[in-house]
């Protein structure tokens, strides 16, 4: 009587000591490359701040996550501070990089800046965030629909919608939520201004 071995099955240890120790690097190399892509173009990535108009809440290197979900199930509120790509008119002035700011406008409010206070519907801000009172007048103007006005915390050294104009929701990448460097500073991001 003749035997006939069984082959080698597929889950057998020695199936596993078979496959080419490259090919399974590469599989996991592959599957780590999809899953980082994955999430940094739907879940969240890191930013850098190159700039100190955000000052004093965020400094010149600072390192932050932005969520790039929530603003599929909620909108935007006032006192965010989100990353956007440049408007039409930003492209227009060759400016390509993300922007960095905080929300102060919301869609279909009166904004106005006068006396050193932004005033939101005829109501001023209480805003404990910012660097110094801003020394300049804007406005008043009204948000368009689907569209947000962003000012930096460093009122008098940023380049924002005071200057450029409205932010539309489209443009918006995410909202910055936690500082993970430098680490005496690690933490959330805070500050929502008050009537």
């Amino acid at each position: 009587m003749t035997r006939v071995q069984n082959p080698v099955s597929e889950n057998s240890p020695q199936a596993a000591q078979s496959e080419n120790p490259w090919l399974e690097a590469l599989k996991t190399l592959g599957l780590s490359a999809i899953l980082a892509f994955g999430i940094r173009t739907f879940v969240a990535e890191a930013r850098y701040i190159p700039s100190g108009s955000m000052l004093p809440t965020l400094e010149i290197n600072d390192r932050l996550i932005v969520d790039k979900m929530s603003y599929h199930f909620q909108n935007p509120q006032r006192g965010d501070i989100i990353v956007f790509n440049p408007t039409a008119r930003l492209e227009a002035l060759n400016f390509h990089d993300a922007f960095i700011k905080r929300i102060i406008g919301l869609p279909g409010e009166t904004i106005q800046v006068k006396g050193g206070r932004v005033y939101v519907n005829n109501q001023p801000l209480r805003e404990a965030y910012i660097a110094d009172l801003p020394q300049y007048d804007y406005g008043p103007v009204t948000v368009p629909l689907n569209s947000y006005l962003v000012l930096g915390d460093n009122r008098n050294n940023s380049y924002d919608s005071h200057y450029w104009g409205f932010v539309p929701r489209q443009n918006i990448i995410g909202r910055a939520v936690v500082r993970f460097w430098p680490p005496n500073r690690l933490g959330g991001l805070g500050g929502h201004p008050t009537y």
